[in-house]
């Protein structure tokens, strides 16, 4: 895992860290944040920080019993959750985070995933990251007790920065993803689909392959202040450790071209491909390797570019030509 301390600026991100497609601690990051030196003083100094920016609006917060150890997780068979969900004032849920993180026996709290631009308006200008670009970034915070968020992948590129406690982030590389025994796409917690197998007991006999996943689990400890640059597709599962936790993250596409995004594309290759014969399915990947993934190079490569004509450079119009071609047969034309 590289390890990076001090500030990091953009032209520094897209020439050292991003093309790489891997996951970089950044020690200190936003020690300087505002809301870092609130939370430094006390707890208290930080939720009075957060008051000044509450704009009112009601949070949806997941509530678990002291049995489940603030572990968020499917119930036994995927047969629902082990958790319930809650809509309160932002206020109310951080009060009752306030008072839970006082009393660990009880009940565990937490406010997930809550757009900044609605809930604490104006936070977003005083807790920005040199790295990021402007516009197209969407920041979020994540407010509660101790508690463990299973394991999933998101379709954006992140920065995840510590603003008060602990995390422990557990990484798995997205070509795991065969040995991670992946749930429902459409019957998730928040969104995104977990891996069963992370979250089930060592050595569970349902899930065999996932020990050769466990090998590659790369475990990443933050303290507040620090981040952590993940880009897209990488599994992770997220504890937070210490009684109360505040994190801010950053999601956008660090190499958006347009519009569409890659996941769109692999449901729509899944609807059109899946469940075809098996030589089938060989064939097309056949063609996906040479025109999309271009293992071999560019397809054209043997052609003069002027002679490439859709398949050259994106940004050269043929983003658009493409698309409006795939648009007017996906509505029958």
């Amino acid at each position: 895992m590289i390890e990076r301390d001090g500030p990091l600026d953009r032209a520094a991100f897209l020439a050292e860290i991003a093309p790489a497609c891997a996951p970089v601690v950044l020690r200190g990051l936003c020690r300087d944040w505002p809301a870092a030196r609130a939370a430094a003083r006390s707890r208290q100094t930080l939720l009075a920080c957060l008051e000044t920016f509450d704009s009112g609006q009601v949070a949806e917060a997941f509530v678990g019993t002291a049995a489940i150890a603030g572990r968020y997780d499917y119930a036994a068979d995927l047969d629902g959750f082990n958790f319930v969900r809650e809509a309160m004032p932002l206020r109310d849920a951080l009060a009752r985070i306030d008072a839970a993180a006082d009393a660990p026996e009880s009940a565990s709290v937490y406010v997930g995933s809550l757009p900044v631009e609605r809930y604490l308006p104006g936070f977003e200008r005083e807790h920005r990251l040199a790295a990021l670009p402007d516009g197209a970034v969407r920041q979020h915070v994540w407010i509660g007790t101790a508690s463990t968020v299973a394991c999933h992948y998101d379709t954006f590129d992140n920065f995840a920065c510590v603003v008060a406690g602990r995390r422990r982030f557990t990484l798995y590389p997205p070509d795991a993803i065969g040995d991670l025994y992946v749930g429902p796409i459409d019957f998730t917690m928040a969104g995104q689909p977990t891996s069963l197998a992370a979250s089930a007991p060592p050595d569970d006999p349902r899930y065999p392959r996932f020990a050769a996943a466990r090998a590659r689990a790369i475990t990443v400890d933050l303290e507040p202040g620090d981040a952590l640059y993940l880009p897209k597709l990488w599994w992770h599962s997220v504890e937070a450790t210490a009684p109360f936790n505040m994190l801010v993250n950053f999601w956008w596409d660090a190499f958006a071209i347009g519009p569409d995004a890659p996941y769109t594309a692999m449901l729509l290759a899944m609807i059109a491909i899946a469940e075809r014969p098996e030589r089938e399915r060989g064939a097309w990947r056949a063609y996906f390797d040479h025109y999309v993934f271009r293992d071999r190079g560019h397809p054209l490569a043997h052609l003069p570019a002027a002679k490439h004509g859709v398949l050259g450079p994106l940004a050269q119009g043929n983003y658009g030509r493409i698309r409006a071609q795939v648009m007017k047969w996906l509505r029958g034309g």
